[in-house]
């Protein structure tokens, strides 16, 4: 299976040009069955990347654009009256996907934000009573713009705990965009992408990270460092229990992306912003990058 872990970091760089860091945060995502929030500006390849993602694994994609019209049933599906039958009969709504992007999510409602709850955590859709699977593997993308506050909703500290992982694509290098330029020519199409894992293969590939060994020592370290924002006089709200777990998941993903059955102190380093950051809050306006900073500082590494 590590072949297939290359062929598809090969197939999402070549249209996502010198973002390796990022391609596999999203696989950590993936693979350890979580969600990816990405916080940028517009232009930079985030819905590219969930375009590309989805080909890749030969799965079903669906584009949510959130607006503040948007309502719950235009996520979730909704019973509709067929006059012929005599019956309700439900329409899916997008979330019915293998990657679904929620574009500029902070611009729908509190009350659409909250349709997708239900499904990040547990793979369903209750629509009238009535509980509906979503195909698996399931994985969102979404995306917000962290510069234009001007109408939007901050997602609520419920759906940040949702997403495993909060990132950022930033501005490409002067030789990136180069070779970004010079890839217009046409020998670089997205449409010539081809599929290079399956779903079934994707899953696999989830229960086999789930099975790398995390030594107990490392287990206590992120426990350390996960308790440590709660008694922190930086920090007013601190990581939740779903954020221990999700940092322990990302960790056996990303050991094994590194070609390790076994995760290591560095693999938690890495993850710990990218996994807590977005589920704290910070007190007297601090960054909660530069707070985990300390912190990691701080907590003794085994």
């Amino acid at each position: 299976m590590r072949d297939k872990i290359d062929a598809l970091t090969k197939n999402l760089a070549h249209t996502i040009v010198g973002k390796s860091e990022a391609i596999r945060l999203v696989l950590v995502a993936l693979l350890a069955g979580g969600h990816s929030l990405l916080e940028d500006v517009p232009g930079v390849g985030k819905t590219l990347l969930a375009k590309t993602l989805a080909r890749s694994i030969d799965g079903k994609f669906q584009r949510l654009q959130c607006t503040p019209d948007l309502l719950p049933t235009d996520i979730t599906g909704t019973n509709i009256w067929n006059p012929k039958s005599g019956e309700f009969h439900f329409l899916p709504g997008p979330v019915f996907a293998n990657v679904l992007l929620a574009d500029e999510i902070n611009r729908a409602t509190p009350r659409t934000q909250s349709a997708l709850l239900e499904v990040m955590e547990e793979h369903q859709v209750t629509v009238d009573g009535v509980s509906r699977p979503v195909p698996t593997p399931f994985f969102v993308i979404a995306t917000q713009n962290p510069i234009e506050y001007q109408g939007t909703f901050p997602l609520p500290e419920a759906q940040m705990d949702r997403f495993m992982l909060s990132l950022s694509l930033g501005y490409p290098s002067e030789e990136e965009e180069l070779q970004m330029l010079q890839n217009l020519d046409g020998s670089v199409k997205r449409g010539d992408l081809q599929p290079c894992i399956t779903l079934s293969e994707v899953q696999e590939l989830q229960q086999i990270c789930s099975r790398v060994k995390v030594d107990i020592s490392l287990q206590q370290y992120m426990l350390d460092l996960v308790r440590a924002t709660r008694c922190d006089e930086e920090i007013t709200l601190g990581v939740s229990p779903r954020g221990s777990v999700a940092l322990h998941r990302a960790t056996q993903a990303l050991a094994f992306i590194l070609g390790r059955d076994y995760a290591i102190p560095d693999d938690v380093k890495f993850l710990a912003p990218y996994v807590l950051c977005h589920r704290l809050i910070p007190a007297g306006g601090r960054r909660a990058k530069t707070v985990m900073e300390r912190l990691l500082r701080a907590v003794p590494i085994p």
